[in-house]
């Protein structure tokens, strides 16, 4: 890694990690420090990053993944060429800080390989792309007209492309692109990689898409509902198990639906925690915005074959391809705490050899209350705060993402859900100021 930076002239070093909420923080160090950040790690001030550190244990530092190494391939000039690192956090006695959202995930998949699994995802993010104002703030005005895969009305088409010409020139491999539903939404589907680096791909995809966006004038928003409507943001996460040698544990020709009894328990682990994991994978006020009827993001925890109103779908193709897609993330939330708290509640499924109730797939959202209850089928929490009632209680999120990181989180987010609540909002002054 040392002589591909020397050999390709790279003159600044972005050393990038995330908040607990997933903001990517960055530290940029000129090329001949990057040796020392090896030996003795790069430091910085933990208790000014969200849920870190207090004040009193402050001293933090980042220590490079050689394995992230990406160069910046929009920073053409030669004396500003600039390459990415992702970095593991750490105390100053050298031991992994416990506030560090990548390190919940290393353990996770640490467990999963000791069992004989590497865990792999595919996230699909959604993002809208929005115009600025004459001061380049963002407006609510979405920069195109276009449709569900539309063409002669996707005007910022050309964004999109920029976007993956991007990704793919830092290594990252692009399956497609395309226009989502509303106007201005797009999408951006990365190919199956183990989990961390996954989840790494996903804190450069938010970078990318920003700088590209301020580029041609435009903000990218990941907020999973900015408009009233219409469909929202998700982040749809296809999983799967791999053997140690690289065989899909989740594949069986001769299991119902082709699908092993792993895969079916994993399945079952996911739907078992589906509440009290919620807080985690939709993890904004604004989220459950999104999470409502009729605009294809799941509300009824269920799951199916071919059924798009289901929490998890298991998608067309076999083999190699057998995966089972989560439909309630967002991307506004963190991918390290999201692709954790997966994993474990899947090998919870796994461990407790939990068996799922059959498939549903009719289209939830048209069933009656009468047909829905008798298939016994359930909601997601309906607010932030019905969420994190149901994550206060979960043993399974608190030993996943260590103490530390549960408490920071749930102190960060009731907060959010306090703030929100006590807001009064355009529709209630519209609506009931003039009758009451």
């Amino acid at each position: 890694m040392l002589e591909r930076v020397e050999k390709e002239k790279i003159k600044f070093i972005q050393l990038q990690f995330t908040d607990i909420l997933g903001g990517v923080k960055n530290i940029t160090i000129p090329a001949p420090k990057l040796e020392k950040s090896f030996e003795e790690g790069i430091f910085f001030d933990g208790s000014s990053v969200l849920g870190y550190a207090t004040i009193e244990e402050s001293d933090m530092r980042l220590i490079p993944d050689p394995r992230t190494l990406v160069v910046l391939p929009w920073i053409t000039e030669e004396e500003h060429k600039t390459a990415s690192l992702i970095c593991g956090v750490y105390d100053h006695e050298g031991n992994r800080a416990p506030g560090d959202p990548r390190a919940a995930l290393e353990r996770v998949m640490e467990e999963a390989r000791k069992m004989g699994w590497v865990f792999h995802t595919a996230p699909e993010y959604e993002f809208f792309l929005f115009s600025t104002d004459s001061a380049g703030n963002p407006t609510a005005n979405p920069s195109d007209a276009g449709g569900y895969f539309d063409l002669m009305r996707d005007r910022s088409d050309f964004v999109r492309r920029e976007i993956v010409n991007y990704l793919q020139a830092m290594g990252l491999e692009v399956e497609a692109s395309h226009h989502e539903v509303a106007p201005g939404q797009h999408e951006i589907d990365l190919r199956h990689t183990d989990a961390l680096a996954s989840a790494d791909h996903v804190a450069l995809m938010k970078y990318v898409t920003k700088v590209v966006a301020q580029k041609h004038g435009l903000f990218a928003s990941f907020m999973p509902k900015p408009i009233f409507g219409v469909n929202g943001s998700g982040m749809h996460v296809h999983q799967s198990l791999l053997t140690l040698d690289g065989k899909n544990a989740f594949y069986d020709p001769k299991g119902p639906y082709k699908l092993s009894k792993l895969a079916l328990h994993f399945i079952a682990g996911l739907l078992e925690h589906a509440k009290e994991t919620c807080a985690v994978f939709s993890s904004t006020v604004n989220s459950y915005k999104r999470l409502v009827p009729g605009y294809e993001a799941p509300v009824y925890i269920s799951w199916a074959n071919r059924n798009r109103s289901a929490y998890i779908r298991v998608p067309a193709g076999r083999g190699m391809r057998t995966r089972v897609e989560l439909r309630s993330p967002d991307p506004a939330g963190n991918p390290y705490l999201q692709f954790a708290v997966m994993l474990a509640a899947g090998l919870d499924g796994i461990k407790r050899k939990l068996e799922p109730p059959e498939p549903i797939e009719k289209d939830l959202y048209h069933m009656s209350p009468s047909e829905r209850k008798a298939l016994k089928v359930e909601f997601l929490p309906d607010s932030l705060g019905s969420a994190l009632e149901y994550l206060k209680r979960s043993q399974l999120v608190r030993e996943t993402l260590g103490d530390h990181l549960f408490e920071h989180f749930l102190f960060i987010k009731e907060k959010e859900w306090e703030t929100y609540r006590a807001q009064v909002s355009d529709w209630e002054i519209r609506n009931l100021l003039p009758i009451l």
